[in-house]
């Protein structure tokens, strides 16, 4: 299993109360998996992606990553595996607007210390396999909405992390432009992609493998489509 979850829980003190965003969610995920966890907003969601993420971590309960249990992992090595396990795409592209798409997609293997020539290579063969070749010297505001999430995915993918995260990269996009990103993640997923995708919309979740259905920090239900 890439990811054990062993009730896991998490709460928030907001003024005088003590908010449970986790109640105690405990699920596997396998490698290859294309998974989606839905649920409306306050549910918990984004919670248990930013843990899963290792962007944020549990109040109690346990989470295995490649079967090393995170809590006991120092900064360093969570900062190694956010960087070369785990990768993000957000609703919002967070790219940088000066730089160019392939600048953009750089930036993770610059950040891993890798060889220029060998992440020249990298970034472009990325850029190359979700259709972006012949935009690599564009800036984002000479992309559109989809050009720019298909950077933000190829930037994801850079490392070849164990992990796609998507959460909610849909969300800013015509129903036409995301059913092309959701079908780039299908591709990927066929190729043996790893991805984990956060959303509230039915018709994107069904375009998944596997629903976690998450109501008031809860697992509601886990099934396969």
């Amino acid at each position: 299993m890439i990811i054990k979850t062993n009730n896991l829980k998490r709460s928030f003190a907001m003024g005088h109360q003590n908010v449970e965003a986790l109640k105690g969610v405990s699920f596997e995920v396998a490698k290859g998996e294309f998974i989606s966890i839905m649920g409306p907003s306050g549910s918990g969601k984004t919670t248990l992606m930013n843990i899963i993420g290792c962007l944020d971590s549990p109040t109690s309960g346990e989470y295995y990553l490649n079967e090393n249990l995170v809590s006991e992992l120092n900064d360093n090595q969570l900062a190694a595996i956010r960087n070369k396990e785990i990768g993000f795409v957000f609703q919002s592209f967070h790219l940088l607007a000066k730089n160019t798409a392939l600048d953009n997609v750089l930036l993770p293997l610059k950040y891993a210390g890798t060889n220029k020539n060998e992440a020249h290579k990298k970034a472009l063969d990325v850029l190359s396999k979700v259709g972006l070749e012949n935009r690599i010297d564009h800036k984002p505001s000479e992309l559109s909405g989809g050009q720019q999430q298909r950077v933000a995915i190829a930037r994801a993918l850079v490392n070849k992390p164990t992990i796609l995260f998507a959460d909610e990269p849909t969300g800013n996009l015509d129903s036409s432009t995301g059913g092309d990103v959701m079908q780039l993640f299908k591709d990927l997923n066929e190729q043996g992609q790893t991805i984990i995708l956060i959303t509230h919309e039915d018709e994107i979740a069904h375009q998944s493998k596997r629903i976690i259905n998450i109501k008031d920090g809860l697992i509601e239900s886990d099934k396969n489509i």
